[in-house]
């Protein structure tokens, strides 16, 4: 019988101990950064996964400070990304292959976000909402996953961080570091595209997340 705190249990397994799995957390963690960036550079100085920093700029718009409209985009990121993080734990409670199937919805949503950018169609502050809440509800779903987070990274470096001052580097901590690299490089590529390629801003973080859906799909050897 499940026990009562069942459904807010991530869908994966709570640790990961195999070269494959890791390989899939860093390839959503680098999802996490090509997404955050985007949204920050392409839709306007929010997150899509960091609710942190959101909720700071909540704070100081309501304070009057930060740019015109960054409070609304803010309530935008927030509710989505809520909606993303309950659809994920139902499903992670009561679907079949869960973790392929969050996956694969939260591919869905990055990949429609990238073809409504890379067409050109968004153009409006309106449009930016909903490109927004796309995002955000992916990264709600990703945070649903698996207990190691790949989309908020506060706790994980401190605990890094603080094993390392006391020399207490333990078996994975390489794919901890790995992780919080994944990150920049992610977000690195999303500038760098956005830069020289607006049109394919959206394009990495689909594409990384897709990369990790083929790898936690593939059935694994017995």
């Amino acid at each position: 019988m499940p026990s009562p705190d069942a459904p807010s249990a991530p869908a994966g397994r709570a640790t990961v101990d195999e070269p494959r799995g890791h390989a899939a957390l860093l390839l959503l963690s680098a999802a996490s950064g090509a997404a955050d960036a985007f949204v920050f550079i392409c839709v306007g100085q929010v997150f899509a996964g960091v609710m942190t920093g959101n909720l700071v700029l909540l704070g100081a718009a309501a304070a009057g400070a930060g740019e015109e409209g960054v409070a609304l985009r803010v309530v935008t990121a927030l509710v989505s990304y809520g909606f993303g993080v309950a659809w994920g734990a139902v499903a992670g409670e009561r679907v079949w292959r869960r973790l392929p199937v969050m996956l694969t919805a939260e591919v869905a949503l990055l990949a429609a976000a990238a073809v409504l950018w890379g067409l050109g169609v968004i153009t409006s502050d309106a449009d930016r909402l909903g490109l927004l809440a796309l995002m955000g509800l992916a990264m709600g779903i990703q945070a649903r996953l698996r207990a190691t987070p790949t989309n908020y990274f506060t706790g994980t470096l401190t605990s890094f961080v603080g094993r390392l001052a006391v020399g207490s580097w333990r078996r994975g901590d390489g794919w901890v570091a790995g992780r919080l690299a994944a990150v920049v490089a992610g977000a690195a590529a999303t500038a760098l595209a956005v830069r020289d390629r607006p049109g394919t801003g959206a394009v990495a973080a689909a594409a990384l997340a897709a990369a990790a859906l083929l790898i936690e799909a593939a059935p694994r050897r017995r």
